[in-house]
């Protein structure tokens, strides 16, 4: 058996174009010849060979920095991820699904990518609007020389030299926005499952900038809406020329064709509107008469054929188009026609026959027929959402005032209201389905799905907060409260974010108690807290090969539990389990091991050959044991047991005839 070496962390394969390459490579390899060049030729025979055409006229957003943009997307964490154990294992939180993460969401969405790649049903962010009053920067602590910046992103040294002046100089132009935003919603695409949505809330100052960027992440063809959002129905009137009353909600699918949004539920009032059948409650639909550039007969002839209707309003298609033989009273034939043109009908004979129920005949002056409109949700009617987004309760006073009637101060500014992302989600997620927000603030998206929660639905949330310093000036309230309610030396708005959490379940919870009908363990209210640290220093990260010779260089000793808990909660989440999966502990003679989703892991120093001979013991005797891929740490696995594991593994046929893959990590 070949012990395979890994180093999660390397960069230094990694260029702004590498990993679209690979991808290119492992589905396309007959598209490049014996030495790596793409041949343009190949690709466009499998594409026209298909039946599309080449595009003839295209145009892309450029910016400075797209290039480094790009190449940030691409590479891999440089950071792991360590949870809070204390707070997991409180009793209200050990087995919730919810999570918050404390860092930056560039570096968290990476840390992410292979847990939950595909796995998201819904993104809602609010980023910084770049108003220059909101108090965004680029900051990049990246650190790249010209050459090799020049060389890893494709561009010119004259380019990387511009680039790496506005990364240095904390900049806030549109450039800088875009090259901060791109890796972010590079990713998120990535994460979203296929039938998976993104909302965006944005103002003006970069709306049409991020239009065209999510066009080209998301595809133009996958824009689902703007909505205009009325945040402020009074108006602000210190904008120049017009009270600004809106800002923007983008909605963009991950693949339009599959994507599935839902509706609003409907008040009691509405529901007059709404007649009832045996079948449920309908309403006038569209005409069965098709009308629009694919309606004229010439193109659809299949569906230009008589319909029969009598007195009492049954319907009746037939194979040769003659007259039905049994019917009710007087027979009428209606033909697809609009001003004297032949057109088609939308259903076909079959449909017609199949369906009679959700027909509607219409006598009003001239006869017709109409498709029942059916209820999308449930047994209840429900209602399209409109393209104007407009609630009273979307103001944003309002949001601050559930802030503030939470903590009772208002230690956050412009948080979004609740309603708002209330009926987001409702458009948006399903029961048992996740909601990414990786730019949380003030909490509101997490207290939303919690709030949401209370029809026993069970909805998740993931959001990510960067641990940013409240700046003691600038909002004095939140500084105090941070520093004096909280205890918090450095006071930061994740504290504000996790507060806003606990404040929020602790009511819910004191609410739903008080229902005599509902079981409060029927409803997750808790959230469990994940952070980004830093990588473990030592001078082996540095070399490309490990032995015992160099071993030396490095004191196991050193490590704490909480380096341990860093290292397994990163490597689990790189081998596509999530945040909230729990490993299972298993001790073999002394050494302790930690096993899910089919993967074991050692990490500790200490293994002999007795832990060894209880490792394949339990490989041979336990029924739910059955790893296919062994994972060690190489810093502290001494390359004498690697060896000798790699050996048993080799030689030995266990009673399953497992095949584990062995893997080193530096």
């Amino acid at each position: 058996m070949n012990i395979i070496e890994e180093k999660l962390n390397d960069n230094s394969e990694i260029s702004a174009n590498s990993k679209q390459l690979e991808i290119l490579k492992k589905n396309f390899p007959d598209c490049f010849d014996k030495n790596g060049n793409f041949i343009v030729s190949k690709m466009e025979e499998i594409v026209t060979g298909n039946g599309l055409e080449l595009s003839k006229e295209s145009y892309s957003l450029n910016w400075l920095g797209k290039s480094y943009a790009r190449l940030l997307a691409n590479e891999n964490p440089r950071t792991q991820l360590k949870e809070d154990k204390e707070h997991n294992n409180l009793e209200e939180n050990k087995n919730s699904q919810n999570i918050l993460i404390k860092g930056d969401n560039l570096e968290v969405l990476k840390h992410l990518k292979n847990g939950y790649e595909n796995q998201i049903k819904m993104i809602y962010i609010d980023p910084p609007y770049n108003t220059g009053g909101d108090g965004f920067v680029y900051n990049d602590d990246r650190k790249f020389g010209m050459e090799e910046l020049s060389g890893l992103a494709g561009v010119s040294l004259e380019e990387a030299k511009r680039i790496l002046a506005f990364t240095a100089s904390k900049s806030n132009s549109h450039s800088a926005w875009l090259t901060f935003m791109y890796p972010r919603l590079y990713i998120a695409r990535e994460l979203l499952k296929d039938d998976g949505v993104i909302f965006i809330s944005i103002d003006d100052n970069e709306a049409s900038q991020l239009k065209l960027l999510c066009d080209e992440v998301f595809g133009e063809e996958n824009f689902v809406a703007q909505l205009p959002t009325v945040m402020n129905l009074k108006g602000n009137n210190d904008e120049f020329g017009f009270a600004g009353t809106h800002e923007y909600t983008f909605v963009f699918a991950k693949q339009k064709e599959k994507c599935e949004l839902f509706e609003f539920s409907i008040s009691d009032d509405e529901l007059e509107d709404w007649l009832e059948d045996e079948s449920g409650f309908y309403k006038q639909g569209a005409n069965l008469k098709a009308t629009g550039g694919n309606a004229p007969r010439e193109k659809r002839p299949n569906l230009y054929f008589p319909i029969f209707i009598d007195s009492e309003d049954n319907v009746y298609v037939t194979e040769d188009d003659f007259e039905p033989t049994n019917f009710i009273g007087k027979l009428t034939t209606l033909y697809p026609i609009t001003n004297d043109i032949e057109m088609s009908w939308r259903w076909s004979k079959d449909k017609f026959r199949n369906e009679p129920s959700n027909i509607i005949v219409s006598r009003n002056g001239t006869i017709g027929i109409y498709k029942k409109q059916r209820p999308a949700l449930g047994d209840m009617p429900s209602k399209k959402p409109k393209t104007i987004f407009y609630k009273p309760e979307y103001s944003s006073g309002n949001g601050t005032a559930q802030v503030k009637d939470l903590f009772g101060e208002k230690v956050f500014s412009n948080p979004k209201p609740l309603e708002l992302l209330n009926d987001l989600i409702e458009i948006g997620l399903q029961d048992n389905e996740i909601v990414l927000d990786f730019f949380a603030g003030s909490g509101t998206t997490a207290h939303s799905v919690i709030e949401m929660n209370r029809d026993a639905k069970n909805r998740k949330f993931i959001t990510v907060q960067l641990p940013e310093l409240i700046d003691s000036k600038k909002n004095k309230i939140a500084y105090d409260f941070a520093k004096n309610i909280l205890g918090k030396k450095e006071p930061t708005i994740f504290e504000i974010t996790k507060e806003r959490i606990t404040r929020a379940s602790k009511k819910i919870k004191e609410e739903i108690s008080k229902d005599i009908t509902k079981d409060i363990n029927d409803y997750d209210l808790g959230f469990k807290i994940f952070e980004t640290t830093p990588l473990l220093e030592n001078p082996l990260d540095k070399m490309d090969k490990f032995d015992d010779s160099t071993s030396k260089l490095f004191d196991p000793t050193t490590l704490t539990e909480d380096d341990f808990n860093a290292l397994l909660t990163t490597w689990k989440v790189h081998d596509g389990m999530k945040l909230t999966h729990e490993l299972q502990e298993i001790t073999f003679k002394e050494y302790k091991g930690y096993y899910g989703d089919k993967k074991i892991y050692f990490v500790h120093s200490g293994f002999s050959t007795e832990d060894l001979k209880e490792f394949i013991k339990k490989l041979d005797d336990d029924k739910s044991f059955e790893p296919n891929k062994l994972l060690l740490f190489g810093y502290t696995f001494e390359s004498k047991y690697q060896r000798e594991i790699s050996e048993a593994l080799a030689s030995y046929t266990n009673k399953k005839s497992i095949e584990i893959d062995m893997i080193v990590r530096y």
